[in-house]
């Protein structure tokens, strides 16, 4: 649906760019329409951010998930997109995936302009029901606090004042603003993962809106997480007066740990670390099955395929002839890499930054963690940049989780100059 706000503040948006040079000039002072917008969203988003947090939705709290995902359809609707509630159909059955997973959101809006926009984020959180209590929504000197407001709460409230932005400013210069939030991240995504990826495809440029560091910054490349599931099979026996008569599975799991544990090439940001093992029911037991789990994680997606492969061929050398062993290795999240086009988006959001004296970093380098950027890349057609998101600390705590306010007008407008600059052609895209 196309946008409805008066036309005159946008015009002042595109002169002030215009006397500003072209799009690779250096930009010496903030656009004075964006930056008036974003100011004034500041309290909105304060009280977005209340309300979110307000309504428990840890990723298994399907319930919840629900009724925060009716929450931000509602306010998409308001904005004038053209809003649903997906379930989750297509559901990519992990490990540890529950048998019901949450919705997502996913809403439309139609500019006058041909680029497309992505726009995601995450509703889902990793506590559990009744947590609220000990961490409610507070505001303390230049720290809002409550619980799942830096990961991802504050990243869904982004999205809604980035729109509010644009709506006050008239700017309808994009093709289509898409945006998807989802409720299952923090259980890496099995429902959503293929409609995040399906999506990106079709998009000439995605945010995502998870929290932008203490330090602020631009996120390109993030670390793909994989597990590794290890299984012996052997044949229990009395321990004491027939130990022959058994297959010890645990000796064999620790013939196998042991022979796969080199597997990993730090040097290559290839990592397998075993991480739980368990074996036998009795001390007097031969144990007749043994399991091990492994954390994996990987810098490329062919160093998963590669590791794959050669679990698969390890575990046929065998210490116990007669035991049975099985691997199974699952790709939790898959790597974000960098890209020529993500790189040269990302130095464009430096100079934006630099227009309100301020520093920001550009990560292309994964050093850990996992992100949905990382689906919507899988078949990306264009730039993908992670970490749009507020300043702020203590992801996953159940005591200090908060995010910085001081960030929330630098932040919208970068999200803001970003998404026009893309729209306009104004932003370098390879």
């Amino acid at each position: 649906m196309p946008f409805s706000a008066p036309r005159l503040p946008v015009l002042r948006a595109c002169v002030a760019l215009a006397l500003l040079g072209g799009a690779h000039a250096a930009l010496a002072a903030p656009v004075a329409a964006v930056h008036e917008a974003a100011q004034a969203q500041r309290q909105g988003m304060l009280d977005t951010m209340r309300d979110l947090v307000g309504i428990e939705s840890g990723s298994k709290d399907v319930e919840g998930v629900e009724r925060i995902a009716e929450l931000i359809r509602d306010r998409l609707k308001a904005l004038g997109g053209k809003a649903e509630i997906l379930p989750a159909t297509d559901v990519f059955r992990l490990d540890d995936t529950p048998e019901k997973v949450g919705p997502m959101v996913h809403a439309e809006f139609k500019g006058k302009g041909d680029r497309k926009i992505m726009l995601i984020a995450h509703m889902d959180t990793v506590y559990r029901n009744g947590m609220l209590k000990d961490q409610p929504f507070r505001i303390d000197g230049d720290k809002a606090y409550g619980l799942g407001i830096a990961d991802d709460k504050h990243g869904v409230a982004m999205i809604l004042h980035t729109i509010a932005l644009l709506q006050k400013l008239g700017f309808d210069d994009f093709g289509t603003l898409t945006v998807l939030i989802n409720g299952d991240e923090e259980i890496s995504s099995p429902g959503a993962r293929s409609t995040i990826t399906r999506l990106g495809a079709e998009q000439d440029a995605v945010f995502s809106f998870e929290g932008g560091g203490a330090e602020p910054r631009l996120t390109l490349a993030t670390s793909g997480i994989g597990a590794a599931y290890l299984t012996v099979q052997g044949k229990t026996s009395h321990a004491g007066s027939r130990p022959e008569g058994g297959v010890n599975a645990l000796y064999e799991l620790a013939h196998q740990v042991l022979q796969l544990d080199d597997l990993s090439k730090p040097e290559a940001g290839l990592k397998l670390n075993w991480t739980v093992a368990q074996a036998g029911t009795n001390r007097n037991v031969i144990p007749g099955q043994a399991t091990a789990q492994a954390d994996a994680r990987a810098l490329r997606v062919s160093d998963f395929d590669a590791l794959s492969r050669s679990l698969e061929e390890g575990i046929k050398n065998k210490l116990l002839p007669d035991s049975k062993v099985s691997v199974k290795f699952e790709i939790r999240r898959p790597p974000l890499e960098a890209t020529p086009a993500s790189r040269a988006l990302a130095r464009h959001g430096v100079e934006i930054y630099k227009e309100l004296d301020l520093p920001l970093k550009v990560v292309d380098r994964a050093s850990g963690g996992g992100t949905d950027a990382a689906f919507a890349a899988l078949k990306a057609r264009g730039p993908v940049i992670e970490g749009m998101g507020l300043s702020g600390f203590g992801a996953h705590s159940n005591d200090a989780e908060y995010i910085r306010i001081d960030s929330i007008v630098p932040r919208l407008y970068l999200a803001a100059r970003m998404i026009m600059d893309v729209s306009q052609g104004k932003a370098p895209m390879k």
